[in-house]
């Protein structure tokens, strides 16, 4: 069994079937692309190990870059030199990448594995398919967790994404993505705009020049991160009062790591993540990227990386079989995003109206980090 960090590539037939993929002279090497930290351990504990133990001939090359996926897979393809074998994504960012035609559209009956009584792929995964280069693999959120020892005297701890923009009664400093994505939104919520009319809102100039006056109130307090791990480690050492980051993050913090963190699940901004197979990989290549996906998309392993991260699985054949956590024994249900108790005043992110508009707020977004 192989598995190593780096970046390299390799080269032959593949045949698809109904329920997976037959193929011959399958390259011995996939680069698979992902977030690093708690979340690829659960994906290499649920899928990349069982894998390897089946397949000894195989090795597994991961990358961490999935933040920056679409940057580097339009730089590739550009070079004429995709590297990468098969990456994991948000929904948004697999929208432009398929409509860009870097993602390869994929038969998702044909490829991936029917549900254990029949169920076909596609009505399995449901609505979770968002486009036809997209395989659906979790539902998670981005939420705030804060440092329960911080919480100041006779204050009650904060409830949602508002108590980042409020220094007075919670003072220290933040931590919130360089990206724009929940950041836009957390700040027209927590300025008054409804709900349901955020991204109205953000389509127009006084509407982003508004999300940006809140976001001004705190960004010289606040850490901007990039890798999803960092916002856990700025609160386990105590650098920050409060910081947005993937709920499964937080989850290994509290859970795992025993840290004096609490979660702030009003506002969760709820997403969906999964795979995409880079355009125009040779037959060999790709040939042992869809073995691969048959295997790790179906009921059985979606449900199991439940039992290492608190992401809830992207097919509802698996929402059943999640039971408890591999070595706490704790329940996973409780601690899922999807959970009712966690869904009071939960932002579903609307990731159609990300892929239309992400790059010219990214810029606008940039521009501002920089001023």
């Amino acid at each position: 069994m192989k598995l190593k960090t780096a970046m390299m590539g390799a080269a032959g037939i593949v045949a698809l079937t109904a329920g997976g993929a037959v193929a011959q002279d399958m390259a011995n090497e996939m680069t698979i692309v992902s977030w690093g930290g708690a979340y690829q351990a659960s994906q290499d504990n649920a899928y990349f190990q069982p894998y390897l133990s089946d397949h000894s001939d195989v090795t597994i090359i991961t990358d961490e870059s999935s933040a920056d996926a679409v940057a580097r897979l339009r730089a590739m393809t550009e070079a004429n030199n995709v590297t990468w074998d098969l990456v994991d994504v948000e929904a948004a960012d697999s929208l432009r990448l398929c409509d860009e035609g870097l993602a390869m559209p994929i038969d998702h009956d044909a490829v991936l594995a029917a549900a254990p009584d029949g169920t076909s792929a596609t009505e399995d995964f449901g609505p979770m398919i968002v486009s036809e280069c997209f395989i659906p693999q979790i539902v998670f959120s981005t939420t705030f967790g804060y440092r329960t020892d911080m919480v100041p005297e006779g204050v009650d701890a904060p409830t949602d994404a508002c108590a980042v923009f409020d220094l007075e009664t919670y003072p220290g400093r933040r931590a919130l993505n360089r990206r724009p994505v929940g950041n836009m939104e957390w700040a027209l919520l927590c300025d008054g705009v409804p709900y349901e009319e955020v991204y109205e809102t953000l389509e127009t100039e006084e509407g982003l020049e508004r999300a940006f006056a809140m976001l001004d109130t705190i960004k010289d307090q606040t850490i901007w991160w990039s890798a999803a791990a960092e916002t856990p480690q700025l609160l386990a050492d105590g650098e920050i009062f409060m910081g947005s980051t993937y709920n499964g993050r937080l989850f290994s913090a509290i859970a795992e790591q025993d840290q004096p963190i609490g979660m702030a699940w009003g506002y969760q901004m709820l997403d969906i993540d999964g795979w995409i197979v880079p355009a125009g990989l040779p037959e060999d290549r790709l040939a042992r990227v869809m073995a691969f996906l048959n295997f790790a998309t179906d009921t059985q392993r979606l449900a199991d990386q439940a039992k290492y991260i608190s992401y809830g699985p992207a097919r509802a054949s698996s929402a059943p079989m999640v039971g408890t956590h591999e070595t706490l024994g704790i329940e996973m249900a409780p601690h899922m995003p999807t959970d009712p108790a966690n869904m009071t005043g939960a932002f579903v992110t609307n990731y159609l109206w990300w892929a239309d508009y992400r790059d010219e707020i990214d810029a606008r977004f940039q521009a501002w980090l920089a001023q």
